[in-house]
């Protein structure tokens, strides 16, 4: 259904009532004129690359470009490919962009992510208070602006700001389900694509990305989404036939509840400097898509990604963790294992794994993509490496001690087992990727 539709709104109110939507007046045009810039000016440097991701053991090419923007040191894995931030400009971190423009643009970016942040929460005590009262009364309304200028006057929520409207348990979840750490940027020009797919169940058109949830957020955290289609006067409402009530001009959300083709889908609008939030579980008890129009489209699509096993600062921990095995003899400077136990054995080992096929190879078969931003990134992963080279050897060592004669055939064998399991992974591994 779409807005043209007698039902489209009470469909809405029942079973999308989590769905979020703001048109473009609502947002400062300061703010749009700085990301619609840098939104173009990442374009004109070429940042935008489509990804090669892997489905059911087959990879991919993306038909949509994409970037990633958020913290420094933070990644976002999806579709079985990590993308590694480009860092927006982060009090604390030297980063050093390739030209003075792209550093303009991820500065309107985390403007853009601090704004959706104000508006998701607000979006989430509205709802909360729609549900416990069912209607909101002038006092709250009045509470809710007061709260969110101050916010804006903050750049951020205090405790104290929060307290008036939300419980301190409430206010710790508010902060976590909308604390954005990143933002993946997509791009498409329909017109240059020689073949989209078409949406399979309720005959929406043409697809710029199929139905799907979202991957590695925070559990029940909003995504915000802000959409720039570059519209002219070169782009009108179209004259073909339209497709169950969408234009098949403009660019469209759509939304369907997962695994249910009875119920219709919605199909929404998108105009330019319109944006969208998918609240609380949203993203996983429904599906979206994005349903191609004729003009190109920009999106920035703000997310509270899960980086508990995808920053920097872990897989640095991880090293840690494992290089504690390795000794180095103070006279002759000869490199030793600490521990032979099946369980030292097998972490290390894992976490050798883990170094190099989530993050280096990630890395650099993507190829030197990043280098048109910033290289904030060589220095980390040139430590990585090292780190690497130093469990390639811990690996050899181990291969080294099973093999003496004063080792103890029970524990040698439940060493061997354990450690050729992981080997066979690792050789499996290095197969694929040097296949892709």
């Amino acid at each position: 259904m779409t807005p043209a539709d007698a039902d489209f709104h009470q469909l809405w109110k029942t079973k999308y009532s989590k769905l979020i939507f703001r048109k473009s007046d609502t947002i400062p045009e300061e703010l749009h004129q700085m990301v619609q810039e840098g939104f173009l000016t990442l374009r004109k440097h070429d940042c935008f690359f489509q990804d090669l991701v892997r489905i059911k053991g087959k990879d991919f090419v993306t038909p949509v470009s994409r970037i990633l923007i958020g913290n420094p040191g933070c990644t976002y894995k999806y579709l079985n490919t990590r993308l590694f931030t480009v860092p927006w400009p982060t009090e604390g971190y030297d980063i050093k962009y390739c030209s003075p423009r792209v550093h303009d643009a991820c500065k309107a970016l985390i403007r853009l992510n601090d704004y959706l942040h104000i508006e998701a929460v607000k979006a989430l005590q509205g709802q909360n208070l729609f549900e416990s009262k069912e209607i909101k009364d002038s006092t709250v309304i009045d509470r809710e602006q007061n709260f969110a200028t101050s916010f804006m006057e903050k750049g951020s929520v205090s405790k104290d700001q929060s307290s008036c409207c939300v419980s301190e348990d409430d206010y710790i979840s508010l902060k976590n389900r909308t604390s954005y750490n990143l933002t993946l940027l997509n791009y498409m020009d329909p017109l240059q694509m020689l073949y989209l797919k078409q949406e399979p169940y309720f005959g929406m058109g043409n697809m710029a990305v199929s139905w799907h949830h979202d991957e590695n957020l925070v559990e029940r955290s909003t995504v915000a989404v802000y959409s720039y289609s570059c519209e002219g006067s070169a782009v009108e409402e179209s004259n073909e036939q339209k497709l169950n009530g969408r234009d098949p001009a403009i660019w469209h959300v759509g939304l369907k509840v997962a695994w249910d083709i009875e119920t219709p889908g919605l199909a929404i609008p998108l105009h330019q400097g319109d944006f969208y939030l998918m609240l609380d579980d949203l993203n996983m008890t429904h599906q979206h898509c994005v349903l191609a129009g004729f003009s190109p489209r920009f999106s920035s699509t703000h997310r509270v990604a899960d980086c508990s096993r995808g920053t920097l600062e872990y897989i640095f921990g991880q090293c840690e963790l494992a290089l504690q095995n390795l000794q180095t003899d103070s006279e002759s400077m000869a490199l030793s294992l600490k521990s032979l136990e099946t369980a030292v054995v097998k972490q290390v080992e894992e976490i050798h794994n883990e170094v190099e096929f989530e993050w280096l190879r990630q890395f650099w078969f993507q190829g030197k993509r990043y280098l048109k931003c910033t290289d904030w990134w060589l220095k980390p992963m040139a430590k990585l490496e090292e780190f690497w080279r130093k469990m390639e050897v811990m690996t050899s060592l181990v291969l080294s001690e099973v093999g003496k004669e004063e080792q103890i055939e029970e524990q040698r064998n439940e060493t061997l087992s354990c450690f050729l399991l992981v080997l066979t992974e690792r050789q499996k591994l290095r197969k694929e990727w040097t296949a892709r």
